[in-house]
């Protein structure tokens, strides 16, 4: 059986093996990207914008600072202006373009409260009897099984998914930290406790509460957590999972399915994956390198491109960015939370070899390798470290990426059933070469 899936994969392979040249002559833009790396533009959003160019003089485009916008606010002014937790204002913003009044916001936080609650009997009939090793399936199973707990799961009317959004937004971290106790303790039940979360705690503290059973955390890591929270909540109607649910909602598919597909999106290692590979190339790192003077993370590196060192695959993690070119302004706002951390945890050598890398890695890059825009650290290089810091496992990394990006998906889904737009279909031009039909008698006589 296996020897003849091999010798079938590989024909199917061989078959779908498209010239690189008849893209360029056909002037497609693969992974719909020119050749700079702008991503082709196939929609409008007021949700968020990134800017990573700005008009000079002569009125051409060249690389600028990276700038984010959530509703048109800078997420720079955003992370300044909150003294308090800020992921349910920043919430509240994108859903309905606007900053909350404190009324409005008290009355948002107990909507969002109400909701914080899962089905009778579900943890118990859906997540712990069967225990999923992988932490993003077990999220997206819990929510199409949410499905069937719905009165009117495909209406797809505005009030009816705003009510399915502000759920899900609410049920995630319980799903993500259910699952994974679960997972974990699955074996050993003893061991075993699911706490309810608490009333009038921030999602960022509650998602800690129930991770740490009652063992505590500081003010700074539910603070900084809250950020993390605030920086991965949207980016921009073109990123692959938030494209996902555009293309998937504009179908007329319900809430779940939609939300399941951008799940599926976010998962993959070139997306919401990221984060970890940055953590085990540094883990390799460490264990590899007899100190951290610039010569020998300089060495590393360079094997790293050279696919001589770690997973071999000629990346160094967290590094660009398919947007951004000098600076990833999330990254920047995180960079000087991280420090204050890692001095509290007793970190600050690690946070040190951070720093080298991000200084080292784009001279390195651009020395070996033809690039058409600046590079930098992108949030993912440092949004592993904090989870790290704040000890949280590495099979939450990813889920914890979708407990903050459902604020994103959700306005997303919202403004693409509002503007009752056409179903999101591009075109794929056929290059393969005609065939005349031949009968299976005479395919048998050939040779």
């Amino acid at each position: 059986m296996k020897d003849k899936i091999v010798e079938l994969a590989k024909k199917a392979e061989q078959s779908t093996i498209i010239d690189n040249s008849l893209y360029i002559q056909h002037d497609v833009k693969r992974g719909l990207r020119d050749i700079s790396g702008k991503g082709v533009v196939c929609g409008l959003t007021e949700i968020s914008e990134i800017v990573a160019t700005k008009k000079d003089k002569k009125g051409q485009n060249i690389p600028c600072e990276g700038e984010l916008y959530y509703r048109g606010i800078s997420v720079k002014d955003l992370a300044k202006g909150f003294k308090r937790f800020g992921f349910e204002e920043t919430t509240y913003l994108l859903l309905f373009g606007t900053l909350p009044t404190s009324a409005e916001l008290k009355s948002f936080t107990e909507l969002l409260e109400q909701f914080c609650t899962l089905p009778k009997n579900f943890v118990r009939d859906l997540i712990m009897k069967a225990p999923s090793v992988d932490m993003m399936n077990a999220l997206g199973r819990g929510v199409l099984s949410l499905y069937f707990y719905d009165d009117i799961p495909d209406d797809t009317s505005i009030p009816n998914v705003l009510t399915q959004v502000l759920r899900l937004i609410a049920q995630f971290p319980l799903l993500t930290v259910y699952s994974y106790q679960t997972a974990k303790y699955h074996h050993d039940e003893d061991n075993l406790v699911i706490l309810r979360p608490q009333r009038g705690f921030s999602i960022a503290e509650n998602i800690l509460y129930l991770l740490r059973h009652n063992k505590g955390y500081s003010e700074l890591e539910a603070k900084i957590l809250d950020l993390c929270l605030i920086l991965h909540a949207e980016h921009g109607g073109g990123n692959n999972s938030t494209f996902t649910t555009h293309v998937v909602s504009s179908t007329g598919a319900d809430t779940y399915a939609t939300v399941a597909s951008a799940l599926g999106s976010l998962k993959g290692p070139r997306h919401g994956g990221a984060n970890i590979k940055v953590m085990q190339m540094f883990k390799d790192m460490k264990n590899t390198l007899k100190d951290y003077s610039d010569e020998s993370v300089t060495d590393y590196l360079k094997k790293l491109l050279n696919k001589e060192a770690f997973d071999k695959a000629g990346l160094i993690y967290g590094m660009g960015h398919a947007v951004y070119s000098l600076s990833d302004p999330r990254a920047d706002i995180l960079k000087s939370y991280v420090e204050k951390l890692a001095m509290e945890k007793n970190l600050g050598k690690d946070f040190e070899l951070y720093k080298k890398v991000e200084r080292l890695a784009p001279q390195i890059i651009s020395e070996k390798r033809k690039i058409y825009k600046g590079v930098s650290v992108n949030i993912d290089f440092y949004s592993g470290f904090v989870y790290k810091m704040l000890e949280i496992p590495p099979e939450l990394f990813t889920p914890l990426f979708a407990v903050s990006r459902m604020a994103g998906w959700g306005a997303h889904r919202i403004e693409e059933l509002s503007n009752n737009g056409k179903i999101i279909r591009p075109d794929y031009k056929s290059v393969a070469k005609r065939q005349k039909y031949i009968s299976l008698t005479k395919r048998n006589n050939v040779g």
